[in-house]
């Protein structure tokens, strides 16, 4: 069993409800009539894993215009492990983030049978136009409050927004972001290490897809400057996420994110699209009346000319046995940068993320491989191998 401060054996965990209510010696464990048994013996039992950034799944993606494109996507992660989730919106028009929160409300009260949603992400459209990525760049605009404020008094659901710090408007939008409990993240960004800095001072805590869309080390008048990427390690207050499916980032620079950023800073995303758990193929990213064309294969999303990634096709469990297998981390390591440290940076860690008498009962069971036999969800089972 993977605790919060150790590995254990010889332990059961008894749930009730919703929640964890005891972890006690197997000796001691006496089941009543109609109590429901799952002997993990051999195996691994973890916290839920927990996924801030992901765009969909299962041929689905948050952008549909349907509950059911969310109910998809939040089923087939909880088949690899995720017992929660933030859904990610694309860039996009205000009109199209409007009516996912409607969706998004009805999708959550229909929610029973997959990851729980925990808010929502909403990626752009305050982006730099030179670290887009595959964002569209027809939508892109400035982070003026007369462009983000109708959107935040239009629901309580937005639990994390990502906004390139150097636009304009930008650390005045990162204080109010703070001030309503909401996480501001850097990202699509070109910001050199000053403008981090100065967004770290007005609400900013969290950087998005670390080495995904960001600057770096650059040169202006034959001066170098540092960037994001730097950023990111000398601000010791910033918490990181990396896309660890191994393709987006080789090894050595997983195992420098693990060492030098640490695991209770770092947490491991997906940044899914609609092709994670799906065959290689052409697929769309965003909506599919307004979505752009990409190609999944070897294991990643591209655009069409291959020039960029667009996304990742991967899931929880992959992210935790890439840093396993390729990066070489500990798995209680792993474990916690897809559990804990995710919880504690959207501010759920009292009740999720862990393993403890009266947080929620979610919960995972795997093998050495990482391969998911149960999936529990605030004590219902929704997934058994």
């Amino acid at each position: 069993m993977i605790l919060p401060a150790e590995m254990a054996e010889g332990l059961s965990l008894v749930c009730r409800g919703r929640h964890i209510e005891s972890i006690v010696p197997d000796a001691d464990i006496l089941p009543e009539q109609g109590d429901l048994v799952i002997d993990a013996s051999g195996k691994y039992v973890s916290p839920g894993f927990i996924d801030i950034h992901l765009h969909g799944g299962g041929g689905h993606d948050f952008m549909d215009g349907t509950a059911e494109a969310f109910l998809g996507a939040a089923r087939m992660h909880a088949v690899h492990g995720t017992t929660a989730m933030l859904p990610t919106t694309l860039t996009c028009s205000d009109r199209e983030l409007f009516r996912v929160f409607e969706i998004y409300r009805d999708a959550s009260a229909k929610n029973t049978s997959g990851s729980k949603f925990l808010g929502l992400h909403l990626e752009g459209p305050y982006f730099n136009p030179f670290q887009a990525g595959a964002q569209d760049p027809e939508y892109l605009k400035l982070p003026l409050p007369e462009n983000y404020m109708p959107l935040l008094d239009a629901t309580d659901d937005i639990v994390r927004w990502s906004v390139a710090p150097e636009l304009e408007g930008a650390l005045s939008m990162g204080k109010e972001l703070a001030g309503r409990g909401i996480l501001a993240s850097a990202g699509h960004s070109d910001a050199v290490y000053e403008d981090v800095l100065k967004a770290s001072e007005s609400g900013f805590s969290h950087i998005t897809h670390l080495y995904s869309a960001m600057s770096t080390v650059t040169r202006k008048n034959a001066r170098r400057y540092a960037g994001m990427v730097e950023a990111a390690y000398l601000i010791d207050d910033l918490t990181v996420e990396i896309i660890a499916d191994g393709v987006h980032l080789p090894a050595p620079l997983l195992q420098f994110v693990y060492r030098f950023k640490g695991p209770d800073k770092t947490a491991l995303c997906t940044d899914a699209m609609r092709g994670a758990g799906m065959p290689d193929g052409e697929y769309l990213l965003g909506s599919l009346t307004g979505g752009q064309k990409v190609i999944v294969e070897e294991g990643v999303a591209k655009l069409p000319d291959r020039s960029a990634f667009a996304g990742s096709v991967a899931t929880a469990d992959r992210l935790v046995r890439t840093m396993v297998s390729y990066a070489g981390v500990p798995l209680c390591d792993a474990v916690k940068m897809m559990t804990s440290t995710p919880a504690r940076i959207i501010g759920v860690d009292s009740s999720k993320g862990s393993l403890k008498p009266g947080m929620d009962a979610d919960v995972v069971v795997f093998d050495d491989n990482i391969d998911i036999s149960v999936t529990i969800i605030e004590g219902n089972v929704v997934y058994r191998k």
